[in-house]
């Protein structure tokens, strides 16, 4: 039995971490250096406390997957630890993340095919652009998770290639007096660098995707926390290494106010083929992770149904087994985002999203920092503490409170929509315990109706 299991494993330490770095790299990197001009330099140590944070993230959800080897990510992860309501809070964030994140996806598509089509990134015809590639993924993925996932593995391999590029040319051309001054926001230092976090955590967002079901890799004790840690390395030096090159070959005042800042920068290094192939790269990894997310943002809210945790027709799925109707209601709300958020340029747009999609990825975070530790306490004989406890009461901290800063640092707007975003799925909770209690309350009563025992009867 041991080796024929072993044989049917398929997934090694390359291939895991190979899906790790290409889940993470989407449009965060292509539109992100606009983003953060504002804040200069700065943004770099935003940077490194986002991918020490994130590290620490990584660590704790493939611990977690060991622990509780379940669909579902941190809302399995939630629910096992802080119970059903919990799990369905963390379940309904999430959701939110995804279809807010499949938005601020859109927009930055929009953004770099305005670099060949200038009014593709602006007004009613941006809002039909960004429109058209949502619903065209949509049906993609209706259509079935096989022709999702070609659509995926072709725009992976072709977006590292024209980043590389940019990264080994680019830091020959870097001029080190543009990273002066160090902040240039005004701001206070402290608070740069948690403003800079919370809008670089969006590059980071689906790490926890990564931690592949243990079924399908081999070792996956050793290989799952290794690959996360490994693949979140190399995106967070990819990332890091895009931002010197940005910043140090265009004025910040210029980058700021780009809708596809490394085509622009691309431009300064090649001419106008670099720009046009920086924008072309742009273009597809934009559209493969718009694919990803439109694959997760259907899936998230299927199996959260079929476990009875959110209204049973997003549970229903096609003849091909995809699940039609989490699709098409969370490419509605994608498209609501994408609509009220048309007032904002193109920029401001793209990161009142993004740090919209991030405030709710960091709610679930926030509670699987410290789900490992509940596990322990609540149930010590089905969840074996380790020996050395005070290793994982540090990286659960580390993770907290990172998930805290950044959540100060998305702003009290982000705060504020976030937190009536969560808890509008509180009238939906009560609804679906409606509906899940009436069955029980029914056979409590018995075939004739009568009522149980009273209080009295019983006490």
């Amino acid at each position: 039995m041991a080796s024929s299991s072993s044989a049917n494993k398929r997934l090694g330490l390359a291939a895991c971490t190979a899906l790790v770095v290409g889940n993470m790299i989407g449009s965060g990197v292509f539109l992100l250096p606009a983003s953060l001009a504002a804040y200069g330099p700065m943004a770099l140590l935003g940077w490194i406390v986002t991918a020490i944070g994130a590290m620490a993230l990584a660590i704790v959800f493939g611990r977690l997957a060991r622990l509780v080897p379940r669909t579902g990510g941190p809302y399995a992860y939630t629910r096992a630890g802080f119970g059903e309501f919990a799990g369905f809070l963390i379940a309904w964030g999430y959701w939110i993340a995804l279809w807010a994140g499949n938005a601020g996806v859109a927009v930055a598509f929009t953004g770099y095919l305005g670099h060949f089509v200038p009014a593709a990134a602006h007004g009613a015809t941006g809002l039909a652009v960004a429109l058209a590639a949502l619903w065209t993924l949509t049906l993609v993925n209706i259509r079935g998770v096989g022709t999702a996932g070609i659509v995926q593995v072709a725009t992976t391999v072709l977006k590292l290639l024209p980043l590389l590029a940019l990264v080994l040319v680019g830091l020959a051309a870097v001029v080190p007096s543009r990273f002066t001054p160090l902040n240039p926001s005004g701001m206070d230092p402290l608070a740069a660098i948690a403003a800079c976090s919370a809008l670089t955590l969006w590059a980071f967002l689906g790490l926890e995707s990564a931690t592949v079901p243990a079924g399908e890799v081999d070792n996956p004790g050793r290989t799952i926390p290794l690959a996360t840690m490994l693949g979140t390395s190399l995106a967070a030096a990819l990332y890091i290494l895009v931002t010197i090159v940005a910043f140090g070959a265009v004025p910040l005042s210029e980058l700021g106010g780009s809708t596809a800042p490394l085509a622009l920068v691309a431009e300064r290094l090649w001419g106008a083929v670099g720009g046009f192939v920086i924008a072309a790269g742009a273009i597809v990894s934009t559209f493969g992770t718009l694919n990803g997310f439109t694959l997760l943002a259907g899936q998230v809210p299927f199996g959260a149904a079929r476990d009875g945790t959110f209204p049973a027709f997003l549970g229903e799925s096609s003849p091909s087994g995809s699940p039609v109707n989490a699709l098409i209601v969370s490419s509605l709300l994608s498209s609501a985002l994408i609509a009220m958020s048309l007032s904002r340029d193109l920029v401001d747009q793209f990161t009142f999203i993004i740090l919209l999609a991030t405030l709710t990825s960091l709610v679930p975070y926030i509670f699987c920092a410290l789900a490992e530790l509940v596990l322990y306490a609540t149930d010590p004989t089905r969840y074996r503490p380790p020996d050395r406890i005070g290793g994982l009461i540090v990286l659960a901290t580390i993770a907290f409170l990172f998930s805290l800063g950044a959540i100060y640092g998305a702003g009290a707007e982000v705060v504020f929509w976030g937190f009536l975003l969560l808890v509008s799925g509180l009238p939906v909770f009560v609804w679906i315990k409606r509906h899940t209690l009436a069955p029980r309350r029914a056979e409590q009563l018995g075939p004739a109706g009568a009522a149980g025992p009273t209080f009295e009867e019983t006490h």
